[in-house]
């Protein structure tokens, strides 16, 4: 017998969704942070009397020169503080990849392939775009990123109903995207290598692995080491970020018998806050600062590494994930939820288009020799994700009342046992619940019944008595 279709975009597991649940929102009020960050920063260097403050903060230069660590603050949020970002990216792969959708390859196909054409056409979007126009090819990969917080801060600011199922596609979708812009940094961003720094941080990754397995505890221990491995990845030449990943996917994400969260999954709940909350709001706080003059803008339009952007993140990223979802679904034995139709899925690939935090990161890498046209691109990636944004939210408040009916349906607990019911429907347990539940407004309803009808029966008897008097 063959087996049943799958159904994509179908409903969570228990343990999923309230993985799901908690991983959220954390990244909404991170998301939120960064539109108040991306915002602040494009207030602060556009305001004529702040815009040279702006100038000297972002350039100030600290720290040890003799490490070779002698940066600009700007320079740190984007080398120091992003690892902190990659870090979780790391453990949310590792997590995905060993307890998540990840782990069973037919379910890892559906993201992964849509993850892949998410990418893949954006840079082909570009690279036809400056070929035609006689632009740069060097910002092909600009485009490639979906930033996942800014996208749940969109959710959350317009208010949608949005099932766990399209959320868990969207947070599936960036991880892998995530892993495929750190392969595209570490290969086509690494200009010159220290292969002695570089031999330095593949052995403080190899204490920190060994160090993981044979237990040892304690902040002390790994803070510091993790330090002396980003410093070295740094003067190695390959981009700082890296460390953050590699430290990551080493976690432990599976749980043992005596454990009820595995030591990946506590350190992504500790470290998430800090990443969500601080490192990425400070990253957009001084990576957003571009000029959006009316003439900015403009240029944005024709010029064709700006405009080649926005298409790609507006029409490359809508395309290539609806596409490779769509591609999945057709030449596989998978179908779309009963619940869902493929406006949904364009919806959520338009919102992908937000490409912000890694946009803007890959952007400064690619034309990092070229100040004028890194802040144009800068420029086109924030117009970018706007048009993508707001696209989005048209498109999913189309289908809002459906949504929240569905969304109800999900979070309905009609037997308090903090369990949705959906998930117990299966439960024999839960259907005595049920029962008692509802022999209780039974009898409840009988006792209304026999109440009404006995004060009936004594105003008919009692009107009936009073015209007797009255005859008589």
């Amino acid at each position: 017998m063959s087996a049943p279709p799958r159904k994509v975009l179908g409903r969570l597991s228990l343990p999923e969704r309230t993985f799901l649940a908690d991983a959220l929102r954390t990244e909404t009020v991170g998301g939120v942070l960064l539109l108040v960050a991306a915002v602040t920063a494009l207030i602060w260097a556009n305001v004529p009397a702040l815009q040279s403050s702006y100038e000297s903060v972002s350039h100030y230069h600290l720290g040890p020169a003799a490490l070779g660590l002698d940066l600009s603050v700007e320079h740190w949020a984007a080398d120091g503080l992003l690892a902190i970002f990659f870090f979780v990216a790391g453990i949310e792969l590792k997590r995905e990849l060993v307890a998540g959708d990840l782990k069973d390859p037919k379910a890892a196909a559906l993201p992964v392939v849509a993850a892949l054409c998410g990418m893949a056409v954006p840079a082909l979007v570009y690279t036809l775009t400056n070929l035609t126009g006689g632009g740069s090819l060097a910002g092909w990969a600009v485009p490639t990123a979906t930033d996942i917080a800014f996208a749940l801060a969109v959710l959350a600011v317009i208010g949608t109903w949005l099932p766990s199922a399209l959320r868990a596609f969207l947070l599936t979708l960036a991880v892998v995207d995530d892993l495929f812009a750190i392969l595209i940094i570490a290969v086509f961003f690494t200009a010159d290598i220290d292969f002695a720094a570089l031999g330095g941080a593949a052995l403080g990754l190899a204490v920190f692995w060994f160090l993981l397995r044979k237990g040892v505890r304690g902040w002390y221990v790994y803070v510091p080491l993790a330090l002396v491995i980003w410093a070295l990845m740094y003067n190695s030449g390959v981009h700082a970020t890296i460390a953050g990943v590699a430290m990551g996917l080493m976690l432990r994400c599976s749980t043992r018998e005596d454990e009820k969260h595995s030591p990946g999954e506590h350190i992504e709940h500790l470290v998430r806050p800090l990443s969500a909350g601080l490192a990425v709001p400070l990253f957009a706080l001084f990576s957003a600062g571009v000029s959006v003059s009316g003439g900015a803008v403009g240029d944005v339009f024709t010029q064709p590494e700006t405009l080649g952007v926005v298409l790609g993140l507006v029409v490359g990223k809508a395309l290539g994930i609806f596409g490779g979802t769509w591609l999945t679904a057709r030449f596989t034995r998978a179908s779309l939820s009963d619940d869902l139709a493929w406006a949904d899925v364009f919806a959520v690939a338009t919102l992908a288009g937000i490409g912000f935090t890694v946009s803007l990161l890959i952007g400064e890498l690619a034309f990092a020799d070229d100040a004028t046209l890194t802040d144009e691109v800068k420029a086109a990636v924030l117009l970018g994700s706007l048009i993508a944004a707001t696209l989005a939210t048209v498109l999913l408040k189309l289908r809002n009342a459906e949504y929240r009916r569905l969304y109800e349906a999900e979070e309905r607990d009609e037997d308090q046992s903090g369990i949705p019911d959906i998930y117990e429907e299966d439960d024999p347990a839960y259907h005595l619940r049920m029962a008692a539940i509802h022999e209780r407004k039974a009898a409840e309803h009988r006792r209304i019944a026999e109440l009404k009808s006995a004060e009936r029966l004594a105003e008919v008897t009692g009107g009936a008595g009073e015209e007797d008097g009255r005859r008589a």
